[in-house]
């Protein structure tokens, strides 16, 4: 998991949890990866001729001159504006990452922008269509996510898009804290700040004790907002954490059951 954690709000397009804990998005295989750019290229081909031959055919008249320069277009309409635009509109979906239900994103697993686009079909044209591909294979051969020079360049990475989401087991209560959690006023959290607590308590473990710690202290003070009165002085931020998730999803399924209870009277009822 990411040790970067400088994003504390998301949009709902993110993919990522508060504190840039990410959900679990496996990145890409060299196999599905490679057949998907094969299909980049194919397409980005397709689209190189058909620009060709609209360019050749209205420069036909033409000097030379210009008619270099409308080869100079015409690859840079099919090379860089063209890939740039369909993975920007798609949100990282180029034809053969759709084809093969992949996703390009940034580092911290949220959407790319326009900016990230540019510079992984810039990088591209050097890497994949100058060079034949070979840096691109030996970069993704490399690195545990698969990441070629473009990636890199571009700070992002290609995931498998139609991988089921896991959540982990959710946290116990505390048993010290049980008592001032029932009766504590604890707000319904919103649902990527919910899902980023559940996501670092789940991980906790796996960081170093500096990501561990500021990590805990900043979820703490943003759930601290929707909770009163705050918990005993000395405890834990973790089992903080734990508590407030373990009582509210504790209301949340008494709530749930009150109000099928009452749909199962009206039914009855109107029978």
């Amino acid at each position: 998991m990411s040790a970067n954690l400088e994003h504390a709000a998301l949009t709902v397009d993110d993919t990522v949890t508060g504190e840039a804990v990410a959900i679990d998005l496996p990145a890409a295989g060299i196999g599905v990866r490679l057949t998907s750019g094969i299909i980049d290229v194919v397409f980005t081909s397709l689209v190189l001729a058909a620009c060709a031959f609209l360019f050749l055919l209205a420069s036909s008249p033409l000097s030379a001159a210009l008619v270099q320069l409308a080869v100079v277009a015409v690859s840079v309409v099919a090379l860089l504006v063209v890939p740039t635009t369909v993975e920007t509109l798609s949100r990282g979906r180029s034809p053969g990452k759709w084809v093969m239900g992949l996703r390009v994103v940034r580092e911290d697993a949220g959407p790319i922008t326009a900016q990230h686009a540019f510079v992984r079909a810039l990088v591209g044209v050097v890497e994949i269509y100058a060079l034949g591909g070979a840096p691109a294979l030996l970069s993704a051969l490399c690195n545990t996510r698969g990441k070629r020079l473009g990636d890199f360049a571009a700070g992002t990475y290609v995931v498998r898009e139609r991988s089921r989401l896991t959540l982990p087991v959710p946290p116990p209560m505390p048993p010290d804290l049980a008592a001032w959690a029932q009766s504590a006023d604890v707000a319904a959290l919103p649902a990527d700040l919910a899902l980023g607590v559940r996501q670092f308590l789940a991980r906790a473990r796996t960081l170093s004790p500096q990501a561990r710690a500021t990590t805990g202290t900043a979820l703490v003070e943003q759930v601290m907002t929707r909770v009163a009165p705050p918990p005993p002085p000395g405890t834990h931020p973790e089992a903080f954490l734990s508590a407030v998730m373990a009582e509210r999803r504790e209301r949340d399924l008494a709530r749930l059951h009150r109000e099928q209870a009452t749909r199962e009277r009206l039914n009855a009822a109107a029978r």
